[in-house]
């Protein structure tokens, strides 16, 4: 009996074809949450980079042997807090995106984007001969970072029982305050929504005038449900109640 050299192949039935997607799929559910969170923990790793980095470059700026340009507040013994933000973003008296450009639109063609968390992608403009409290940089919903507001207006109450707030210049010796929050991670969503620009934020305390009821008060709880906060000392903590840690020194208040 002839038999041909041929034999045939035989395939998979249903019932294989749907145990083989099954085990695709319960490998992906697996995959992708353990990538998801790879991804999210090394964001926030960069993030605490980033912050660390700007703490380091406020500590070269408030240090009175070392810091170089202090731009407004050359030749002075003390300098204001949003002098040190405008160098940071290179804005104002420190605008370094080109002498015949007014408006920069970020990140730039080298990709340039400072002061950003790498969760917040958004685009961010930044303008020319304005200063950072005046709109500078925007839009709200784009800018990631906020610098402690108490160091750069505090409270006092006037002498008909008025809280008022003032502002204050900083000295060398914020250095040695290790406790006292410099910058944090923001909402810049939730604080376009208050009205209020997203440069600073500061918690209420017991405050009764600028700082009450949280009215500037947006953490931005992107890293897993928490904040990133740079401290002056340069070192980063994470909270998911920044308000109430303890040994958080939201409360200090720069001499006048």
């Amino acid at each position: 009996m002839f038999r041909s050299g041929l034999q045939l192949r035989r395939g998979f039935t249903l019932i294989e074809l749907m145990v083989v997607i099954a085990i695709i799929a319960i490998l992906i559910g697996i995959i992708v949450p353990t990538v998801g969170s790879a991804v999210a923990t090394a964001r926030g790793f960069a993030c605490q980079m980033s912050q660390r980095s700007v703490a380091f470059d406020f500590q070269i700026f408030a240090d009175k042997q070392l810091h170089g340009d202090r731009g407004d507040d050359e030749g002075r013994h003390s300098f204001r807090i949003e002098t040190f933000q405008e160098s940071q973003y290179g804005v104002d008296e420190f605008w370094m995106w080109g002498e015949e450009v007014g408006v920069i639109e970020l990140p730039d063609s080298q990709g340039n984007d400072p002061m950003r968390c790498p969760s917040v992608r958004q685009p961010m403009t930044l303008r020319n001969n304005i200063a950072c409290s005046s709109g500078a940089v925007g839009p709200s919903a784009s800018i990631s970072y906020g610098f402690n507001g108490r160091l750069n207006r505090i409270e006092q109450i006037d002498d008909r029982g008025r809280p008022r707030a003032v502002s204050v210049r900083l000295r060398p010796n914020i250095l040695s305050h290790s406790d006292v929050p410099l910058l944090m991670d923001i909402d810049g969503q939730r604080a376009d929504m208050l009205g209020v620009n997203p440069i600073y934020v500061a918690p209420s305390l017991d405050s009764q005038g600028a700082y009450a009821n949280d009215r500037v008060w947006f953490p931005g709880l992107r890293h897993g449900g928490k904040a990133n906060v740079a401290f002056i000392d340069g070192h980063v903590e994470s909270s998911s109640t920044p308000s109430t840690e303890q040994g958080w020194r939201w409360s200090y208040r720069p001499s006048r």
